[in-house]
């Protein structure tokens, strides 16, 4: 009975010194090693200063920005410790009322009415965490940020295309423009 006890007691240790200590520390090496970038958060650090994550949204409301994806997480926007969608259907009065306040806010701060609001302007990701908008949502938005910054249409169309990423592996996804980066070289140039 004490050396089965003793072999139970023998292995806890070694699959704790396994599992808990050499294995996280070997993955956490070979992160470290391969992917520091990604393993680190994928942080956008300028001037010494960490400007925020490439893959979590940020929340911009003023015209001289574009404007990211509405975020479904609490207590705040882009809460990276809460990420959840809003769970609504397309069926929920809630979430036709909260669509059309984003259409509509869009609208009064410089949209063109007679064109369609694209949809990834007005909805949440699955995680309400999405850094991305398509192309389309970066061009909905030219016309405002070039009137309220006083640039050109023409420089913003191309600082977009600049920044918009294709599909993933040349297949996957669909288009897509990193609002943070996109925003970042913006104050960049202009302030240049």
């Amino acid at each position: 009975m004490l050396q089965t006890a003793l072999q139970g007691l023998r292995m806890l240790v070694v699959m704790t010194v396994i599992t808990g200590v050499a294995y996280p520390l070997l993955v956490t090496g070979i992160g470290q090693a391969l992917f520091a970038d990604e393993a680190n958060g994928s942080l956008i650090v300028e001037g010494g200063k960490a400007r925020g994550s490439a893959l979590i949204g940020q929340p911009y409301s003023d015209s001289k920005h574009f404007w990211s994806r509405a975020s479904a997480t609490s207590p705040m926007p882009y809460n990276g410790a809460s990420s959840s969608g809003s769970n609504q259907g397309p069926t929920n009065p809630a979430l036709k009322e909260a669509v059309e306040g984003r259409v509509k806010a869009l609208r009064e701060a410089g949209g063109d009415p007679s064109k369609a609001v694209p949809v990834d302007l007005v909805t949440a990701s699955g995680s309400g965490l999405d850094p991305h908008i398509s192309p389309a949502a970066a061009e909905y938005q030219i016309a405002r940020v070039a009137k309220a910054r006083g640039i050109g249409e023409a420089g913003l169309r191309e600082l977009v295309a600049k920044h918009t990423e294709g599909r993933q592996f040349g297949f996957l996804g669909e288009p897509r423009v990193n609002v943070l980066r996109l925003n970042l070289a913006l104050d960049s140039i202009v302030q240049k």
